[in-house]
């Protein structure tokens, strides 16, 4: 199986290819240059596999949530390139892509989401993959839901905010903290493999971002 990964929800741009479970991965920060670089990188990628969009067996895209015009940007590309191709389409959550990304198996994910929130989830490994024991939400680091046990990893910029604040809500449950652990097309790719595998890609008309939130900014009187 071959899977074209996409992955621009935070300043960082990122293009994967899984073949069969061999991985190759391009990553550039960009900030906010991603329409402008994604399709280079895509190009060279399947340059430097000999392959062509035709050639591979679908699309994963992270669907968010992150940068409102960096998720749009991940949708759109990937049903453009699907629909040229013929291809159908997974949209994996960002979170999970950064649990994924983290190497650890219980993690609390958690993005800057400005305006004083984050978007937060945490998630347990099983055979089954991924299991949420918080789902993905938008809140404030205060509101930030309680979780049980010990051994928990942090992961994201997040983490990041307010002196460490997100820590210090989650204080006796994380073993480690790392805010600098970004989701990436690569672990995009490896959960867009398995929901491959298990028949769960979509046309790419069904593929839909996740935003968490309708309001991309403050009113001047609520700054």
């Amino acid at each position: 199986m071959k899977i074209l990964a996409i992955e621009t929800s935070t300043e960082y741009c990122s293009v994967a290819l899984w073949q069969d479970g061999v991985m190759s991965e391009r990553c550039e920060l960009v900030g906010q240059k991603h329409s402008e670089v994604l399709m280079a990188m895509v190009d060279a990628l399947l340059r430097e596999s000999g392959l062509r969009i035709q050639d591979l067996d679908g699309i994963g895209f992270g669907k968010g949530p992150g940068s409102f015009t960096g998720v749009r940007i991940a949708c759109g590309v990937a049903q453009g390139l699907a629909f040229g191709a013929g291809l159908n389409v997974v949209g994996v959550c960002t979170l999970e892509a950064l649990a994924q990304a983290s190497g650890h198996a219980q993690v609390i994910t958690a993005l800057d989401a400005r305006m004083g929130e984050i978007y937060l989830a945490a998630y347990q490994k099983s055979a089954e993959g991924w299991l949420a024991a918080v789902e993905p939400c938008l809140c404030k680091v205060a509101d930030a839901l309680p979780l049980e046990g010990q051994g928990w990893f942090g992961a994201g910029s997040g983490f990041a905010l307010d002196g460490g604040a997100l820590s210090a809500r989650y204080a006796g449950s994380l073993s480690a903290v790392d805010a600098g652990v970004v989701p990436q097309a690569l672990a995009v790719a490896q959960l867009a493999a398995v929901a491959f595998a298990k028949g769960n890609a979509v046309d790419a008309a069904q593929a839909l971002p996740l935003y968490l939130r309708d309001k991309v900014a403050l009113k001047t009187s609520e700054r």
